[in-house]
């Protein structure tokens, strides 16, 4: 089921992970298209893509209090947990303040801000996502954040509202402001304004490709956690692994997506063989059993076969994946030398659903290889750091000398002149 890549026999390590291209020309018209046409053009491109009008973009509150009444009394405990779990792990990511004296009356600090107003985006389509209400806002409330409107498409079984267990979700966390948008529209809606929805600083969000190149375009107006691709598991795995638990793991992401990417990286043949026996036997039995052939099937997923432990660490690095689970005999230790990932699961029972809905970790996370240099949505996204300089007069005196030769080697004596011309001269 899954292809096979052996290193050891210096075969080249091809597994695509470019994100879908082609999509700048359409998404562009959509985000013209709402800047021109506003509101009616966000409702417009809904019923155009999604098949359906609300009545209104933003969702009444007797709306989403009606779905939280509706909800499933385990599914609500499920959440509560998730929120309280989520908070927990969040609220100890927040970075402290620094303020450093450099001398009498010169201080350098730097603060932490939040930006004012937020947009979240939780998709919709083949799932409904309420843990993606959760992910994000939680790490936007703990940050501080004001003002935050959750957007998420509409849907023709429920009246033209986002589904009812999304609007659950954002009742129980206090959110009021719901629209009923999505793809790109609801992206440049965000970004840009219209009436009766206040543009925001920062969108975060996992989506489709259309989202994540509405996000590309418009960075810059606003901030964005990442451009997401399609989700991805890689699996470092030895001959110490249960190939049954592996197995499961390489499903659970191929549920998502028939371009959803799955890679076990291992130096055991025998295992290797003992995934793809327990894949055989597991896939049939599985709800979306087709969307997931199709993942394991594509060039996107793969078995890596390594010289050692070794070797599969180098690969996983090299790899950079989403979610990166370390099934090992030293599994700890071995997670520890790992830099690139977007989210590391230690040991065999540390799946990544644990991180999806009840580790308190983040499952929004960067893929396509951008944790080379991205990082999982968390409190900092919605923090800006802010430095303050504070000095007296004996503070720039001791300094105005370097300032003056630094400037004038600059040839920007102006600059000079601005500190110069305090020289001897006292605050009344």
């Amino acid at each position: 089921m899954l292809r096979r890549i052996d290193l050891r026999q210096n075969e080249a390590f091809d597994v695509p992970r470019a994100l879908p291209e082609g999509q700048s020309a359409a998404v562009s018209h959509i985000i013209d298209e709402v800047r021109s046409g506003g509101a009616e053009a966000v409702l417009a491109l809904g019923e155009r893509f999604d098949g359906v009008r609300p009545a209104s973009l933003r969702v009444p509150a007797a709306v989403i209090e009606a779905s939280l009444a509706a909800l499933d009394p385990d599914v609500r405990d499920a959440l509560t947990t998730a929120i309280e779990r989520t908070t927990t792990v969040h609220a100890d990511q927040m970075p402290h303040p620094a303020r450093t004296a450099l001398g009498p009356g010169a201080v350098v600090s730097q603060t932490w801000r939040p930006v004012r107003r937020v947009g979240l985006y939780v998709p919709g389509g083949r799932a409904v996502y309420p843990s993606s209400v959760v992910m994000n806002v939680v790490p936007a409330r703990v940050a501080g954040v004001e003002s935050m409107a959750v957007v998420s498409p509409p849907q023709a079984d429920h009246d033209g509202w986002p589904h009812p267990t999304i609007l659950a979700a954002c009742a129980l966390l206090g959110i009021d402001e719901v629209y009923a948008a999505g793809g790109a529209q609801a992206i440049a809606m965000l970004a840009l304004g219209v009436d009766g929805v206040e543009p925001v600083n920062v969108i975060t969000g996992p989506g489709n490709i259309y989202v994540a190149e509405a996000k590309r375009l418009l960075q810059g107006k606003v901030g964005i956690d990442s451009e997401a691709g399609p989700t991805e598991i890689a699996i470092v795995a030895d001959d110490t692994a249960d190939p049954a638990f592996v197995a499961a793991d390489l499903i659970s992401q191929a549920e998502h997506d028939v371009v959803a990417a799955s890679v076990l990286i291992t130096d055991s043949d025998v295992l290797a063989d003992a995934v793809v026996a327990e894949l055989e036997r597991q896939v049939p039995e599985a709800k979306h059993g087709e969307r997931i052939r199709q993942a394991l099937t594509g060039r996107q997923s793969a078995i890596v076969l390594t010289a050692d432990v070794e070797q599969s660490l180098s690969v996983a690095d090299e790899y950079a994946a989403e979610h990166l689970e370390i099934h090992t005999a030293d599994a700890t230790e071995h997670a520890a030398r790992i830099r690139n990932a977007g989210a590391i699961f230690v040991g065999s029972y540390t799946p990544v659903s644990l991180g999806d809905y009840l580790a308190g970790s983040n499952h929004v996370l960067p893929t396509a290889g951008s944790a080379f240099h991205s990082s999982g949505l968390n409190v900092t996204t919605f923090l800006r750091s802010v430095q303050v300089v504070e000095y007296d007069q004996q503070g720039l005196a001791e300094v105005t000398d370097r300032i003056e030769a630094l400037a004038n080697a600059e040839d920007l004596p102006s600059h000079a002149a601005a500190v110069t011309i305090r020289r001897g001269v006292a605050r009344e």
